[in-house]
């Protein structure tokens, strides 16, 4: 039954899915209509506040007959990505990943270009730093230069007649010019940085199941830690007609993180970059005077604790950067604040209050106006996102989107209308058009239909508030039963967890199915998920609590949540529970049994960053912060795996490519020193997962074991029943 929900929920809500596709530059859009009968498409025109079928599904069911000499069904067309040309006179569309014209209104099909697959498969190293020295030479936007490294310095040449000249000369082995250089619009200066290099931390996997041999392979990677030194850049410049070096003050960028998002000015006078302190206590934006090489800071965000520049940094250069639009938690919360671009003051803070900017949509600088995306400014559940608009003053700050849910809009290409969609983990979606302009409703377009789900035995996840560890705070959680819930009976709780700092993990929006939360609730649990403190989307306070302890994890908030949830629900049994997560959630759940054991008993943790040494650098060192210090030890799972009580299931891959598998197979190490009594997986050629089909089938397994105290049964017996 636990593996037959997936199957079971699909296909059975209808209307609920308004993806618009916008025909060229105009306001007209098509979307894709899910129905009990068959696939529809629908064509809406805002001005004319029309809604009809697309095209004939009959007529281009038979002419792709025709075409594959099979027969295609009308409510079974096998297409995607329907979209209208601009005239309406045709549209494309993908069909066995080849893009077709149909000509309307003769139904002609014309094949067209193989649609590229974009399904990733390996992905490749995501972690390695650049080969500065490997670029291909740059051209100037007059064409009549190039730029390239010869010797580590700086070399013009130009392309007419072949001279060259040498315009550095301090480059050298250990500190040499970067291949990549950014030319003036103007053409009469060059950008160029050296880079002082650091030692390069490799990581080495030993494939030991490769699928094109028999004997196992080696593979090494770069892969940089806290703590590892990294390269330090420093922008230089470079004047062409007097083939001058105009050397720039190091001092003012020490200890870089990064240095990046090099602009010059239009009219070549000026350029700016960012910098990123290690540590991520100072972010900066920098305006070089190009023609003295004078650096002045213009935006300089500070924190105590760190500034989240991965997950709420936003920037928008307005005329020209004469004005820049930046966002700052600098008064608690994350809001939008317009600066000064050329004198580098603040000229007035955009948006104000106990409520979070979660994203920008759109910046009209001719009206002065801000389409953004934000959350807790209305009553409920203070994660739901709405759109709103606001003057660059601060002034006409309106709410764009209604319904109580969590919206997601699509906005026409002249943001003169929207698709607006919101729904709940319980209630479905519904999709209005609006007009841009106030947010007024323009016409209703669907409302989803869930009968059949229902009918289905399909229960939604209840929404569950309670107070944090402080008493005020609430905290906000989902609750999932099995469909054959009794609240008669007694059921051990399980918590999903996921407390990286980085974001916010609860769903907020409807979906039929919660993958394995679903399928472990139908074996006899209930299954819990839960945003504790230390994770994002709520205020700088809430957030901070991870800072440099990430092994708080928000759980005295769980454990706070999950006893109020079992005084108003009986059946959650809170003398059994088990807790599992994957990544940060791997950390987290084997760390709920080390400094938890007496709330948590179960726990089975997939490719953990348990020790966040052993982890990438970016993501580590931007919450435990920099240079590594004794809190790193006292949150690792490594260190205090001597802690264990009750029962672990370790899982990890082999080949995991995004958290160092050597970090799980530490706390084996250590479990095994401390003579704890543990259970492994250890998954052949596996990159970051959740252990596949196999470990999911392990974890349900050990749950049922320890938790419902059955032994489960041979996997064997459910092969011949099938």
């Amino acid at each position: 039954r636990a593996d037959s929900l997936a199957e079971r929920f699909r296909d059975k809500t209808w209307y609920g899915d308004v993806n618009p596709s916008w025909a060229g530059e105009t306001n007209v859009f098509t979307y894709e209509n899910k129905t009990p009968t068959g696939n529809e498409y629908i064509i809406v025109d805002p001005v004319k506040k029309s809604r009809k079928e697309a095209f004939s599904k009959e007529k281009l069911a038979r002419k792709m007959s025709e075409i594959s000499d099979t027969l295609i069904k009308p409510g079974k067309l096998p297409i995607r990505r329907v979209v209208f040309n601009e005239d309406l006179k045709s549209f494309t569309f993908t069909w066995k990943e080849v893009e077709w014209t149909c000509r309307l209104p003769s139904y002609k099909l014309e094949s067209g270009e193989r649609v590229r697959n974009n399904r990733r498969g390996s992905r490749g190293w995501a972690w390695g730093s650049r080969d500065e020295l490997s670029n291909e030479p740059v051209t100037s936007p007059d064409n009549e230069w190039e730029a390239y490294i010869e010797d580590y310095n700086v070399h013009i040449k130009n392309k007419e007649t072949g001279e060259s000249y040498r315009l550095s000369y301090d480059g050298g082995t250990g500190f040499y010019y970067s291949s990549y250089m950014l030319w003036s619009p103007d053409s009469r200066r060059l950008l160029a940085y050296k880079v002082k290099p650091a030692e390069k931390h490799m990581i080495h996997y030993i494939e030991s199941s490769p699928d094109d041999q028999l004997q196992p392979k080696h593979h090494v990677y770069e892969y940089a830690k806290p703590g590892d030194a990294l390269p330090q850049h420093f922008p230089q410049l470079f004047d062409i007609s007097g083939r001058s070096h105009i050397k720039l003050d190091e001092s003012i960028i020490p200890n870089q993180y990064s240095l990046g998002r090099y602009r010059w000015s239009r009219d070549s006078k000026s350029l700016s970059y960012e910098y990123n302190k290690r540590g991520h206590q100072t972010y900066r934006i920098i305006r070089i005077d190009a023609e003295t090489g004078e650096q002045k800071i213009i935006v300089n965000e500070e924190a105590e604790t760190f500034i989240d520049y991965s997950g709420k940094k936003y920037r928008y250069d307005v005329n020209d950067g004469k004005e820049i639009i930046w966002a700052s938690e600098r008064d608690g919360w994350n809001h939008l604040y317009l600066y000064d671009g050329l004198r580098g003051r603040v000229k007035n803070q955009i948006t104000k209050g106990e409520w979070v900017v979660r994203d920008v949509e759109y910046v009209d600088t001719l009206e002065r106006k801000i389409i953004f995306m934000a959350s807790g400014k209305e009553e409920g559940d203070p994660y739901f996102i709405n759109y709103y608009t606001v003057n660059f003053d601060g002034s006409g700050l309106r709410r764009l989107t209604e319904g109580y849910g969590t919206h997601r809009a699509f906005f026409s290409p002249d943001r003169k209308y929207f698709v607006d969609t919101w729904s709940s983990v319980s209630t479905p979606p519904v999709a209005v058009l609006r007009k841009t302009a106030g947010g007024a409703e323009v016409m209703k377009l669907e409302e989803a239909d869930i009968s059949d789900l229902l009918a289905s035995g399909w229960r939604a996840p209840e929404v569950f508030v309670s107070k944090g560890r402080d008493g005020k705070t609430d905290i906000w959680g989902i609750i999932i039963r099995p469909m054959d819930f009794d609240p008669a009976k007694k059921y051990p709780v399980i918590e999903y967890i996921y407390a990286g700092p980085h974001s916010s993990f609860v769903p907020k929006a409807f979906r039929p199915y919660f993958g394995n939360m679903h399928s472990l609730a139908e074996l006899g649990f209930i299954i819990v998920q839960i945003d504790g403190m230390g994770t994002s989307n709520r205020s700088k306070a809430f957030h901070d609590v991870c800072y440099k302890n990430i092994k708080d994890a928000g759980f005295p908030d769980r454990i706070k949540w999950i006893k109020a949830g079992a005084e108003k629900y009986p059946e959650m049994d809170i003398s059994s529970v088990g807790i599992y997560g994957t990544s940060a959630g791997g950390q987290n759940s084997t760390g709920a049994l080390l400094f938890h054991p007496g709330f948590y008993k179960v726990a089975v943790s997939s490719c953990g960053c348990h020790d966040n040494r052993m982890d990438k650098i970016w993501w580590n060192e931007q919450w435990m912060g920099w240079p590594v210090g004794p809190e790193y030890a006292e949150s690792s799972n490594v260190e205090n795996a001597h802690r264990l009580e009750g029962k672990l299931l370790l899982i990890n891959g082999e080949m995991d490519d995004n958290v160092d598998p050597a970090s799980t197979v530490q706390v084996v190490d250590a479990l095994v020193k401390a003579g704890k009594d543990f259970d492994y997986l250890f998954i052949p050629g596996m990159r970051h997962s959740s252990g596949g089909d196999y470990g999911e089938h392990k974890r349900r397994d050990f749950f049922v074991r320890h938790l419902l105290g059955i032994d489960p049964p041979e996997w064997k017996l459910f092969d011949e029943r099938e």
